[in-house]
């Protein structure tokens, strides 16, 4: 999920807010406020058939990248421009399984890699330190575009995936085309993550508490397949996902490093567990949060109750190139699952900026 300090900036959020969301009805379609027009966006854009994806994706692939086996699913023509899009915790590869075709079908080189403890992804080694810093899983992703021989790509990503997506474009821009970040900035500062919240933002945040014990940690190991469930339903409070969508992404739970990985990810950004020391350069730099100066689309779900308050002001100096913002109506957190076709568009326009 994201960082505590953006959730710290959002208005109205806590034990009454997320269960006022939990009420709200269903939502089919997405409404999309923009903050502004976006440079380059002037002509026409391609059309987009939704639903062209059938709920699954080809065969996945395998690419020994850095420490890692990578699991990733690859669609489009294999010379068209490349996108890499990221998915964040308790999600997978599927939130993109509508998003990929729709790209695929413009003429783009679309890859869609499992994060580090996610499904088909593995570690090398069995000695090599089960590591969920920020920086490292940035690292996993520039590993897989040096295998798979992709110099530059577009990408995006939401919740973990919009973390390391801004990663990649603050310290790498030649590596990155142009981002579409949902939630905008999330580069974590694990000095000011040491700060307290007012309580009623602290309440929202009980799963890193909970992970941040031993008892936690045996209930995620235990419950896992309850625990993701319960989590889409708070961030999501207007999807009406069935069993067998739900099913399909929690296979990628069983991963025997999934909660090693998840429970060192959200200790290490409260500063409960140590990160790798070869990374304190990488992360001083991200702790001074760096500015962003590639071509970028923030997105915020409006009925995601982490969704900073003020349609992106509370990040927008941070993006200092080309930038549009915008705001979809009565989607939550997931957003490529939920509005598949309003962030293919958002690729499709910030790769013209």
């Amino acid at each position: 999920m994201i960082d505590r300090r953006t959730f710290g900036k959002v208005i109205g959020v806590g034990a009454a807010g997320t269960a006022a969301a939990s009420l709200i009805g269903l939502n089919s379609s997405a409404a999309v406020a923009s903050s502004s027009s976006g440079p380059g966006t002037e002509g026409a854009a391609p059309s987009l058939t939704p639903g062209t994806g059938g709920g699954s994706f080809p065969a996945l692939k395998q690419v020994r990248a850095g420490e890692l086996s990578i699991g990733y699913a690859e669609v489009g023509p294999a010379d068209g421009p490349a996108v890499i899009l990221l998915h964040g915790w308790p999600y997978d590869i599927h939130s993109y399984v509508e998003v990929a075709p729709l790209l695929a079908a413009q003429g783009y080189r679309v890859i869609v890699p499992y994060l580090r403890g996610h499904g088909t992804t593995t570690f090398l080694s069995s000695t090599t330190f089960r590591n969920a810093q920020q920086s490292v899983i940035a690292y996993d992703i520039i590993a897989l575009m040096d295998a798979l021989k992709i110099k530059k790509a577009v990408f995006g990503g939401f919740d973990w995936g919009s973390r390391t997506a801004d990663i990649i474009a603050a310290l790498w821009p030649k590596r990155c085309r142009a981002l579409v970040s949902v939630t905008g900035y999330l580069i974590t500062n694990r000095e000011k993550n040491k700060q307290p919240l007012p309580p009623a933002a602290e309440w929202a945040w009980w799963y890193q508490y909970y992970f941040a014990t031993e008892r936690g940690a045996l209930g995620f190991e235990q419950y896992r397949h309850d625990f993701a469930k319960l989590i889409w339903h708070n961030v999501s409070p207007s999807w009406n996902f069935d069993d067998a969508t739900f099913d399909r992404t929690a296979a990628a739970f069983h991963n025997e490093e999934y909660v090693p990985i998840v429970i060192h990810n959200y200790r290490w950004r409260l500063g409960l567990a140590q990160g790798d020391p070869r990374h304190d350069g990488v992360e001083a730099r991200l702790a001074a949060a760096p500015n962003i100066a590639v071509p970028t689309i923030t997105l915020d779900g409006e009925l995601d109750p982490f969704t900073p308050a003020g349609d992106g002001a509370a990040y927008r100096a941070k993006f200092t190139g080309p930038y549009d913002h915008r705001t979809l109506k009565g989607i939550g957190h997931n957003v490529p699952q939920e509005a598949p076709e309003a962030f293919a568009r958002a690729v499709l326009d910030v790769a013209r900026f």
